[in-house]
């Protein structure tokens, strides 16, 4: 099927006048409109010949045309403006029927029956012969991230099909958080989330006025390709709640956020365990740990936590949890009574005696 010809169609430009549509800004449309960026775009996370696509959002079908034209076997289209399914239904008569049209919210659309189950692939194997490619709209963009990397690391959803790669346009800031290294000022929860459970690579940036209407930010394309194993093999709750609660002060040291995951009569104690386990320096900042240092504090979260279980429910942030009488699982108590010198302990790398 290799660079399958698609017959001539009006250009997006065309469609939009064709049907009169005009972009919504409370649906954050901004449309692509050279050819030369659609093709680069949608072959960005490799060949798509005789590949099924999933693209989320196609608006008037620029991208799906790109994906169509370099030999796409299928492309399953999720949108949510019914304004745009005419162009999409021309669209798919060009390509001889080559096009599945969705009506649907992609933020509650479920993606798990979308293919035969004959499609699947085992997880350590090969990847599937699907992809995910999407322009997607800038105010449900990292909503929607969150809700697929979850996904991904349960094999739920499309990724209940395999290791399903994907390739997404994102505000520039967006992406460059994504894709970010430890040590970098970009570094943030969102970076060590995606970098968790996929090889996350920024392909290019389009500049601002590609798109019509033209947005204030440039963007970037990334690629997201799954890992077979992620470098923190714990569950995505337990993950998150411990990247998001250290990263609350990005650029404090550690030893100031670390604590946080548990109650006060008992965080320094806690928190000087997990230091002392891992191996991880009090002085670090979040944005300089790395993904093993990350594994090492969450696999160290997750022994005290299994030692007394009521400590899961705690979140700083929201209620105070109602916790059961902080005990190991032997029912000796935590205790927490050399708090200060705890702190100053950190600094010396005195020993504190674990009770």
């Amino acid at each position: 099927m290799s660079g399958r010809r698609l017959p001539p169609l009006p250009t997006v430009k065309d469609i939009l006048r064709m049907y009169n549509i005009n972009a919504k800004k409370k649906l954050s449309q901004n449309f692509i409109m050279d050819p030369r960026l659609l093709d680069r775009l949608a072959k960005a996370g490799g060949s798509l010949d005789g590949k099924v696509v999933v693209e989320v959002g196609p608006g008037p079908g620029g991208i799906t045309r790109s994906i169509l034209g370099q030999g796409a076997r299928q492309c399953v289209v999720i949108e949510k403006d019914p304004r745009f399914i005419p162009a999409l239904e021309l669209l798919n008569e060009g390509s001889g029927g080559r096009l599945d049209i969705h009506i649907g919210d992609v933020m509650h659309f479920n993606m798990e029956k979308l293919f035969p189950a004959s499609m699947a692939t085992d997880w350590e194997g090969e990847p599937p012969n699907i992809s995910l490619i999407g322009n997607l709209p800038f105010n449900v963009s990292t909503p929607l991230l969150i809700k697929w990397m979850n996904a991904m690391a349960n094999k739920e959803s499309l990724w209940g099909y395999g290791r399903v790669p994907l390739t997404l346009c994102f505000q520039l800031e967006v992406a460059q958080r994504m894709s970010a290294p430890p040590g970098h000022a970009c570094r943030s929860r969102l970076s060590v989330m995606c970098q968790n459970w996929a090889r996350v690579h920024q392909n290019f940036t389009i500049p601002g006025g590609a798109f019509l209407p033209k947005p204030d930010v440039d963007v970037g394309v990334v690629t997201l390709k799954p890992l077979t194993v992620p470098y923190i093999d714990q569950p995505y709750k337990t993950v998150e709640k411990v990247v998001t609660t250290v990263f609350h002060g990005k650029k404090k040291k550690l030893y100031n956020t670390l604590g946080k995951l548990f109650p006060k009569n008992m965080s320094n104690n806690l928190c000087y365990r997990m230091l002392s386990e891992t191996g991880v320096s009090a002085d670090m900042r979040p944005i300089d740990i790395d993904m093993a240092e990350w594994s090492r504090l969450c696999n160290s979260y997750v022994r005290i936590i299994r030692e007394n279980p009521s400590l899961d429910n705690y979140n700083t942030r929201g209620r105070k949890s109602e916790l059961e009488p902080a005990v190991y699982e032997d029912g000796e108590l935590f205790i927490d009574g050399d708090s200060d010198d705890v702190i100053d302990s950190l600094h010396s790398e005195r020993m504190l005696r674990s009770e």
